[in-house]
């Protein structure tokens, strides 16, 4: 099993940054992507940003240009750098990460339990 967790939400006032972190602990063998997605109260879990075990990322429309993903493989954690936030970027933000536990084990999808950010004056 794998476990994520995060950490780094809180309260910001519009325009304001945060940083979440998430790493990743328990049966890894390696870890293929990790990712955040978050969820705003009555709405759909999101892509956010994702990035590949290269270093490769892709960026929701919504972010770009204000968010950055990044990770440190050496310790299994990714983050996610929040610049110019907006009171729309208000959600639940998880982190993602596809790994397996050994080298002949299927690729899985694990998830953290979320961190609150909310962006409010």
């Amino acid at each position: 099993q794998v476990q994520l967790v995060e950490s780094g939400g809180g309260l910001v006032q519009p325009g304001g940054s945060l940083r979440l972190s998430c790493a990743a602990s328990g049966s890894i063998f390696s870890i293929s992507t990790m990712g955040w997605y978050r969820q705003a109260p009555g709405k759909l879990r999101e892509l956010v940003a994702v990035i590949s075990s290269g270093g490769s990322t892709n960026y929701a429309d919504s972010v770009k240009g204000r968010f950055t993903i990044s990770r440190y493989n050496a310790k299994n954690t990714v983050y996610l750098q929040m610049m110019s936030l907006k009171p729309e970027d208000t959600a639940v933000y998880y982190c993602n990460a596809f790994s397996r536990v050994g080298m002949h084990d299927p690729y899985q999808t694990y998830w953290g339990q979320g961190t609150q950010v909310t962006v409010s004056s």
